[in-house]
């Protein structure tokens, strides 16, 4: 008997320091890295508040306390590439750089915690981060316990300077590591992006099994075509990366960039509308406090948050392209009967000066139900929440109209023969 129960122990601490199932990124994870905005500055005394430093980090956790973010459920503080010194101390360890960080990694943990955030950090694979800072090759262990020492939450490897014939394999052990350390650390995977470029096709199965979340393409820049490059990425592998992404496990097409200094108001509502419909984690890349008003209301839109924290974690796609319009698509909750709700993106790839009107049917164009007992959808129009749903039957039309480069965003919630009485009973 006691043999047995030793035995179950074992088996027991082996799945829980092998497998991913970490409990961790239930829904896509919501936060703020630097990368984008402030890549590799350094140099504090010409640029006081953009360098990678302890004080942009308490900056920004600050602002995303006082300025409602995280009350919208932004909660992650991630430090990207930088932020250590060029050498390891004598034992081998990382070191955070004692001039831009002077009180240390765990100080800054403390202070983000305190603001009831979660404190994230970059490292890479490799034997050097992509700025060239000391990597993690032959430092697997260690790097691990020294995260974990830390109380670091959420931690991105990057592949840089790695031998890429045993990237996955340093990854999967990595992330045993991790595991073992005993602390929860969500971790975010590069691998897919670097085997992509090359032609092939990662392995997604072992994905699930080791990441939270990976990259797969490229950095995104401050600008539209940057946007635009990404998102037909993700459409044209739809059918093959799709299957893939869900509760526990994400694909991720990089960070949200509006607020800087690249998109317009409108190409900031189609970004905004096609990593909420991609399921994509939602990490801002951007100075807080610089971000306009427009753009803050965006971000804080808690209709377009709950679309994109559905608890399903269904990865919407692209429908269809009318006149260069692209219709995205994804279901959501509520389930009512046995019908879906779906959010709906229009998405225009339209420069043409005038805002443009597209005409569609509910059940040949956005392939909602034509089931007998469905009498109609109710349309919210996500980026005016204060608009009361409009109603529209089965075998309707919908119309909407366009701005050049931007998109409108709708949620459409069937209906049913008592519903609508209802709802015409309100309206009257």
């Amino acid at each position: 008997m006691k043999y047995g129960l030793i035995l179950l122990t074992v088996l027991a601490f082996e799945q829980l320091t092998s497998g991913l199932e970490n409990g961790l990124a239930r829904k896509p994870p919501m936060g703020w890295m630097s990368w984008e905005r402030y890549r590799c500055i350094t140099d504090c005394r010409k640029y006081p508040d953009e360098c990678i430093s302890e004080r942009l980090f308490k900056r920004m956790a600050d602002l995303l306390v006082s300025e409602g973010y995280l009350a919208a459920g932004y909660n992650y503080v991630n430090i990207d590439d930088c932020w250590s010194t060029m050498e390891r101390d004598s034992e081998g360890r990382l070191v955070a750089d004692p001039e831009r960080f002077p009180n240390g990694m765990k100080h800054l943990a403390d202070y983000i915690h305190s603001k009831g955030l979660q404190f994230g950090l970059y490292q890479d694979i490799g034997t050097k981060t992509c700025a060239g800072y000391p990597g993690m090759k032959d430092y697997f262990e260690i790097d691990a316990q020294t995260l974990a020492d830390w109380d670091v939450d959420f931690i991105k490897i990057d592949g840089c300077y790695a031998d890429e014939t045993k990237m996955v394999e340093d990854y999967v052990l990595f992330g045993e590591l991790m595991n073992r350390t005993g602390r929860p650390m969500l971790y975010s995977c590069s691998w897919p992006v670097y085997q992509e470029y090359k032609g092939i096709i990662p392995d997604y199965e072992i994905l699930k099994q080791t990441c939270n979340m990976w990259r797969n393409w490229g950095d995104i820049e401050d600008s539209h075509s940057s946007v635009e490059s990404i998102t037909k990425y993700f459409s044209d592998n739809q059918k093959r990366i799709q299957p893939h992404s869900g509760p526990g496990h994400w694909n991720d097409p990089d960070t949200l960039i509006l607020g800087n200094y690249g998109l317009s108001y409108d190409q900031s509502k189609s970004q905004l509308a096609v990593w909420t419909v991609l399921a994509a984690p939602l990490l801002l890349s951007n100075d807080l406090a610089s971000v306009k008003p427009e753009i803050r209301e965006l971000l804080l839109n808690r209709e377009i948050i709950a679309v994109n924290q559905d608890p399903l974690g269904i990865q919407g796609q692209l429908l269809k392209t009318v006149n260069r319009i692209e219709i995205w698509k994804r279901p959501i909750l509520p389930k009512v009967k046995h019908e879906m709700t779906h959010a709906i993106a229009f998405v225009s790839r339209r420069a043409d000066g005038a805002p443009y009107a597209i005409r569609v049917k509910l059940f040949e164009d956005l392939e909602l139900s034509n089931a007998s007992d469905v009498k109609g959808y109710l349309v919210y129009d996500l980026f005016n929440t204060a608009l009361k749903p409009i109603f529209l039957r089965a075998d309707a039309s919908f119309e909407t109209r366009i701005n050049p480069t931007g998109a409108n965003f709708y949620r459409f919630v069937p209906q049913f023969d008592n519903i609508i009485r209802g709802f015409n009973d309100l309206r009257s």
